[in-house]
């Protein structure tokens, strides 16, 4: 234990800093001495792990292209067939009746008969026989006039077609009957209306009729009817210098 006057005496501050250094000393020395062993340890060799190149070499792919096909030669082509067209039907017996008594009267050399659909029959014509032809259709079939007229325009065939539609207004058994009576006159490149060849024997004096029908198939195709009594245009005027305007070859002018 300390006494009362020791712990008055003044503490020597040099002697506490000369223990301290000393303390310092003895670690530091200490420390030098563990880097000077850690300097002699042996080295340990380093350790390389080298890994094997792994090399793969892919097999080369050879893509051989097959050889283009020839292409075959076209066989010539054949010229296509034509459709048969089928057998038309055969006429009712009503309207083959008709026919029949026309071609056994004139034979079928002169006239050829068609049936062209229920109430209708055609026939065809020559037009030296036309009038002959008519006169039977009335006196002896009872056709008794013409309902309607019509032409048509042959231009390849360089021929003029006129039809006559024969109706009966007396005979009721004919109210629904119908002859188409048809015959050709002579087309002319150059028309010249009433003074060429498209001419055809008027039917005027057998069927009533057929009076203006014939002067507009004159004025509109240029077929002029012989034996007809008022052989005038009916629609276009006296003057008409161009040609028949339902003529195939017929052009407005200025389009």
């Amino acid at each position: 234990m300390m006494s009362a006057d020791d712990s008055q005496k003044p503490i020597d501050t040099k002697t506490v800093d000369d223990s301290d250094t000393s303390k310092k000393e003895e670690v530091g020395g200490a420390k030098n001495v563990k880097s000077k062993e850690k300097s002699t340890d042996v080295p340990k060799p380093a350790t390389t792990t080298t890994k094997p190149a792994t090399t793969t070499t892919k097999p080369a792919t050879t893509t051989t292209k097959p050889a283009a096909a020839k292409k075959p030669t076209p066989s010539p082509r054949k010229p296509p067939t034509k459709a048969k067209k089928p057998d038309p039907p055969p006429p009712p017996e009503f309207e083959k009746g008709i026919s029949d008594k026309i071609t056994s009267k004139f034979g079928s050399d002169i006239v050829e008969s068609t049936f062209i659909k229920p109430d209708r029959v055609g026939i065809k014509v020559g037009r030296e026989n036309v009038h002959e032809v008519a006169e039977f259709i009335r006196d002896e079939l009872n056709y008794d006039h013409v309902e309607s007229v019509a032409g048509v325009d042959y231009a390849a065939e360089n021929e003029i077609e006129v039809v006559y539609h024969i109706g009966s207004y007396t005979d009721d058994s004919l109210g629904n009957q119908i002859i188409a009576l048809s015959t050709r006159a002579q087309r002319e490149d150059d028309p010249i209306p009433g003074g060429d060849a498209t001419r055809l024997p008027s039917l005027r004096d057998v069927f009533y009729s057929v009076e203006f029908h014939e002067r507009e198939i004159f004025e509109m195709f240029g077929v002029y009817f012989e034996g007809h009594p008022d052989n005038r245009r009916l629609l276009l005027p006296e003057d008409w210098a161009d040609l028949p305007p339902l003529r195939k070859d017929f052009s407005i002018k200025g389009r």
